[in-house]
């Protein structure tokens, strides 16, 4: 085995070009691989854990206490499918004023009546404070990362009496904004009742509807107001992490083919370079076996390193990727939380090393069956074959000699020349799949852009204060429109109300002045051109399975109004509902606007008018729209991943141009005898490759279109995403004349320098070994 070793490492040390490309590919490929899987993981493993360790409800359901009684309820629960069950729990729902804004929360208000935090479903994590016991005291439902600074101050509620903050609690599960002691929740006006269950079978949301259906058909019809399965709180957290991995694990499969091919390809060069050392071995005793275990040596060396730095480089760049990807309102404790899993890490560490050596297990048996005089006696040039009829044929054609050479040098090695075009063609499907992705991503970041260019929101905190405008409303509104370089401001109010039939609050947005129509973002339908019409997101609608042309209900307090969808715009908020001012204010007609949106006028420094607004008065903070960071982070990554996936398809062309020029060293000798100029051996030698490479573009480019068709869609349903089509629709004449000479790019450049190489050996040193 030590001779073995030594052998392999000589080879390792004398084979520089070939390891450093081996070390390259595996670790390329095993960062992609690292960065996916663990995105894949971390979409679901860690909601899954704290969701365990809260003993979580499968099913949060709302029942009305008019149709049915706390004892029906507690007999309900012992129907078959239901593991455990916590409730019955009053539930009322309250209004805030503006100021609760401080307390992190929003103004409309779900207080739940419970008597401690814990029990046998939804064991909520109390880190501050302590459990509401008495009158007038209340918990907050608030995120650990939050500073408890709000200890003992006191929440004003209008329709019931005030509540001091005795202490926080986080529930993953989303069951409550605040609670209260079972004593205090009749003094707020309780209108439902609230159940909390877990089911033995919740492996899917069919399972979960039919055992929750077995436990409402011994109660009263239309008891059930309104239930929320745990499966849609996994999908919110999980959707912007399943949104990136699509791309990835595409670049990640990319990569790993990629290395085994080149793998394939440098190992099998190596055999054929190296008869004359696979010879000697077997003259010195080397039994075959041993030598199929070197040259399996040569290449996992340089593979095991390159994927454990891989590995590292996978596990940095992870970590402000999950940071970035898990910033969302709704991913909860999950943030700052995510790393890649150990699993990952292993099965990176393992099986990457193993794919290489598969890769490398049939040239190496090659080497196994050479006998050790064919081994020695074996020549440096091609065999007569097919290659010699081809290049033949193209010597009579009118192309310049040293190209018809270099046309049918491909034919000499078809194996070696195969593996090559196949790792181009994978070089080439991810150029062209990454500049359709930055395409899409480049127009979905670019909408709706024009429609405003500062936003000015009302009000700011300035030494632990609010600072108010001095002006109200309309007057401000006249005042942005006044500023230098202000073409139309549209003046925007938000509030929370709730969709009738659902316990799901709706974020309704209310715009008044111009209204820019933000066509660039519009899927479906038109914008609002009247009070009681609504344009909902693509996310809405997919969550509520509502369509344009529906009605919905929409309650604020005991206001209500109907409205019809006209239109659906793409928005990822599962919540948000666009409307005129006019709606708005028919549900709360104390809202003020919340923020103005400014488009400027074109050329008009945004710098500039927030500079002038900030002068004008004191009170707003205005805010120059800046990049969108989701199109920075794929497009970002996309590049760097398709730049590092193009170099190690160029290091293939660059190891396979090495081995032919050392294959026809006679050759070249041969023909700079009879004077070929370098000039012409580097076109001869660059030629070779860039047949290939036009080929690669032939085959690659709807390769490449095809994985993004594949690809941008899953994308976007993984956020609930309904695409414009011109955002997909990338692919224009343009587009693909830009792209046809990628592989010929990516060949010529792998082989130019060892074409240079080649073009400045001279005479008596190509000849030197005849």
């Amino acid at each position: 085995m030590r001779a073995v070793w030594r052998a392999a490492r000589a080879a390792v040390r004398r084979r520089r070009l070939q390891t450093l490309v081996i070390g390259l590919v595996t670790l390329t490929s095993t960062a992609a691989i690292v960065v996916a899987l663990g995105l894949v993981d971390a979409a679901s493993a860690p909601f899954d854990k704290a969701f365990a360790e809260q003993r979580g409800p499968h099913v949060i359901a709302a029942f009305d206490p008019a149709k049915v009684s706390d004892a029906q309820l507690d007999r309900a629960v012992r129907r078959p499918g239901v593991e455990a069950a916590a409730g019955p729990f009053a539930q009322a729902t309250v209004d805030l004023p503006r100021e609760t804004m401080n307390f992190g929360l929003g103004n409309d208000l779900t207080i739940v009546g419970r008597d401690d935090p814990a029990g046998p479903v939804d064991r909520l994590d109390l880190w501050a404070g302590r459990w509401a016991t008495g009158p007038g005291e209340v918990v907050l439902n608030r995120d650990p990362d939050w500073a408890p600074d709000d200890l003992g101050k006191k929440l004003r509620v209008p329709s019931g009496p005030d509540l001091t903050v005795v202490g926080f609690a986080f529930d993953l599960s989303g069951t409550a904004d605040a609670w209260v002691a079972p004593e205090q929740i009749g003094a707020l006006h309780p209108t439902a009742t609230q159940m909390l269950f877990r089911f033995t079978d919740a492996s899917s949301q069919d399972r979960l509807r039919a055992t929750l259906d077995t436990v409402t058909e011994v109660l009263p019809r239309d008891a059930l107001t309104a239930s929320r399965s745990y499966l849609t709180l996994k999908d919110q957290i999980g959707s912007s992490a399943r949104a990136y991995t699509p791309y990835l694990m595409a670049f990640g499969i990319l990569g790993l083919v990629v290395a085994v091919l080149i793998v394939a390809n440098v190992v099998s060069g190596a055999v054929i370079s190296g008869f004359r050392h696979i010879g000697i071995l077997k003259a010195l005793g080397f039994t075959p076996g041993q030598v199929v275990a070197v040259y399996l040596t040569m290449i996992s060396v340089p593979a095991v390193v390159g994927c454990a730095l891989g590995t590292a480089v996978g596990n940095l760049v992870a970590r402000p990727f999950f940071e970035f990807v898990f910033m969302g309102p709704d991913a909860g404790v999950l943030h700052g939380n995510v790393s890649v899993a150990p699993w990952v890490n292993v099965l990176a560490l393992l099986g990457m090393p193993a794919v290489c050596a598969l890769a490398a297990l049939a040239p190496a048996v090659r080497a196994h069956r050479l006998s050790a005089a064919r081994a020695i006696s074996a020549g440096s040039a091609p065999r007569a074959g097919r290659a010699r009829g081809i290049q033949r044929r193209l010597a009579g054609s009118r192309l310049p000699r040293s190209v018809s050479l270099g046309v049918g040098l491909p034919f000499a090695r078809p194996g070696r020349s195969a593996l090559t075009l196949a790792a181009v063609v994978l070089g080439v499907t991810t150029v062209t799949f990454a500049t359709g992705l930055a395409t899409t991503m480049t127009r979905f970041g670019d909408a709706g852009r024009d429609a405003f260019q500062v936003t000015v929101y009302v009000g700011k905190y300035k030494d632990g204060k609010e600072v108010r405008p001095t002006r109200g409303d309309l007057a401000l509104q006249s005042l942005l429109r006044s500023l230098p370089g202000a073409a139309e401001v549209t003046a925007r109010a938000d509030v929370e109300v709730r969709m009738a039939g659902s316990a799901q609050k709706v974020m309704l947005e209310g715009r008044r002045g111009d209204r820019p129509q933000l066509d660039s973002v519009l899927t479906d339908g038109r914008w609002m051109q009247r009070t009681g019409e609504v344009v909902a997101g693509s996310a809405f609608l997919r969550q509520n399975d509502l369509r344009v042309g529906d009605r919905l209900r929409l309650e604020k307090g005991d206001r209500h109004e109907s409205a019809v969808i006209v239109g659906e715009y793409m928005h990822n908020d599962r919540r948000l509902v666009v409307t005129d001012q006019s709606t708005l204010t028919a549900l709360a007609p104390q809202e003020d606007p919340i923020a103005y949106h400014v488009k400027l006028r074109e050329g008009a420094d945004p710098a500039a008018y927030v500079r002038a607004a900030r002068a004008a008065d004191p009170g707003i903070s205005p805010d120059p729209v800046g990049p969108n960071a989701t199109t920075q982070t794929i497009v970002g990554s996309a590049s760097v991943l398709t730049l590092m996936l193009a170099v190690v398809a160029a290091l293939g062309v660059f190891n396979t141009v090495v081995l032919n020029t050392r294959d026809r060293r006679r050759d070249l000798g041969m023909l700079k005898s009879i004077g070929m100029t370098p000039r012409q051996v580097t076109a001869m030698t660059v030629t070779s490759m860039a047949v290939l490479g036009a080929l690669g573009s032939l085959l690659g480019i709807p390769l490449g279109m095809a994985g993004h068709q594949l690809v941008v869609p899953r994308m976007a349903n993984a956020v609930d995403l309904t695409l414009p089509s011109y955002m997909t629709d990338v692919w224009q004449a343009p587009a693909l004349l830009a792209l046809a000479p990628a592989g010929v790019a990516i060949a010529a450049l792998g082989a130019y320098v060892p074409a240079r190489r080649a073009a400045r050996l001279t005479i008596a040193q190509v000849l030197h070994n005849e």
